[in-house]
């Protein structure tokens, strides 16, 4: 298959806001082709959705399970930022092999450093190099409602610089419009048209380009915050909780989200069983999985996770009130409440193919664009 084709991935962007805010360049491009709702990967976070996407795996074989992690041999705790902790070949490498050119542009730089190996160009909004600047303007603050339309529309630009059209291009935004607004605000309105209005500029320039859509996770309000280490600790069970939405970006969720993996003391393994009793009746938890257990349901990496994983009802995140506060306005996600998310295919050959996950849009460029 020839021509370029375009996956753009937008962060947190919750079916809701779709059905809240116009958004008529999308939905002619959906008009055209198809729309649908899919689901996410589990833990409905950006940097395993993300992977999962340019992988067309389950996190299960790229072993990206989090967003941060501890490493359960050194007691080391790292944010999963570098391509190295990737175990699957991505689209850009194939592509690379295959002798095919490929575009990276991102808000959030971790997810550049994430996911930029193998790829042909790269950008991201918060490292954006002079030539691109000076094409599309200065990129606005992470934290803005114009950040992601600069994304798409720096990728329109570095588009018309190649001398020859690139094969692969993918676009990924930041969610802090969505962590900060409900689908029915105003800003959220502006937002979507923003990134509306540089998506139908994109397509404008590029006509023959296919394109497809989708989110990383959804988006949910949140109410309760429960602690989840203080939940064991009254049973004698000593652990250490690992918030696996934890990154960089605290402005957006203050590293509360709705799902934790929870690492028993050493000494205190045998109190597996006990402590996952425990969990699964503490109010707030809606899940508690052995590791085993988890790997099973969620496809998760055994070697990536802890010993429990924990997932909550739709308002709750999971904390210790006395190293964060929970926030009044907070929005967040992680659990399994934000895993709904949009799916969307114009100009491509998508006759048989079946889309049911995000990750089904990678796969469709392995086996369809960079098949072999």
């Amino acid at each position: 298959m020839s021509g370029t084709t375009v996956i753009i991935c937008i962060d947190g962007f919750d079916p809701e806001y779709l059905e809240a805010c116009e958004t008529p360049n999308l939905r002619a491009l959906a008009k055209r082709g198809f729309l649908k709702i899919g689901r996410s990967m589990m833990p409905s976070v950006t940097n395993v959705n993300n992977v999962s996407l340019v992988t067309a795996s389950y996190p299960e074989v790229h072993g990206i399970s989090s967003n941060y992690r501890l490493v359960r041999e050194t007691g080391e705790e790292i944010y999963m930022e570098s391509g190295e902790y990737i175990l699957a070949e991505t689209m850009f490498q194939r592509a690379g092999r295959l002798g095919k050119t490929s575009l990276l542009v991102t808000s959030k730089d971790k997810l550049r450093t994430l996911l930029s190996d193998g790829a042909t160009v790269t950008v991201s909004s918060e490292q954006a190099p002079e030539w691109v600047v000076n094409g599309v303007g200065e990129p606005p603050p992470i934290y803005s409602l114009e950040v992601n339309g600069w994304v798409v529309r720096a990728g329109t630009f570095i588009m018309s610089q190649a001398g020859e059209p690139y094969d692969l291009v993918y676009l990924t935004t930041t969610d802090y419009a969505m962590h900060t607004y409900a689908p029915d605000e105003p800003e959220s309105q502006r937002h979507l048209t923003i990134l509306d209005d540089a998506i139908g500029d994109l397509v404008e320039a590029n006509p023959d380009v296919t394109l497809m859509l989708t989110a990383d996770h959804g988006m949910s309000r949140k109410t309760r915050m429960i602690d989840l280490k203080a939940a064991l600790s009254k049973y004698g069970i000593r652990s250490n909780p690992v918030p696996i939405i934890k990154d960089r970006y605290t402005v957006h969720h203050s590293n509360l989200g709705g799902c934790m993996f929870m690492y028993l003391d050493p000494t205190q393994l045998g109190k597996i069983e006990e402590a996952t009793a425990v969990l699964r009746e503490t109010p707030g938890v809606e899940e508690a999985m052995s590791r085993e257990d988890a790997v099973r349901r969620l496809r998760l990496n055994y070697d990536r996770i802890g010993d429990i994983v924990v997932t909550g009802e739709s308002d709750v995140v999971f904390g210790d009130p006395g190293e964060v506060d929970m926030p009044p306005r907070l929005r967040s996600h992680a659990s399994v409440h934000e895993q709904d998310i949009p799916l969307l295919g114009y100009n491509g050959d998508f006759d048989g193919f079946e889309f049911r996950e995000n990750r089904d849009l990678g796969r469709y460029v392995v086996e369809r664009v960079l098949g072999e």
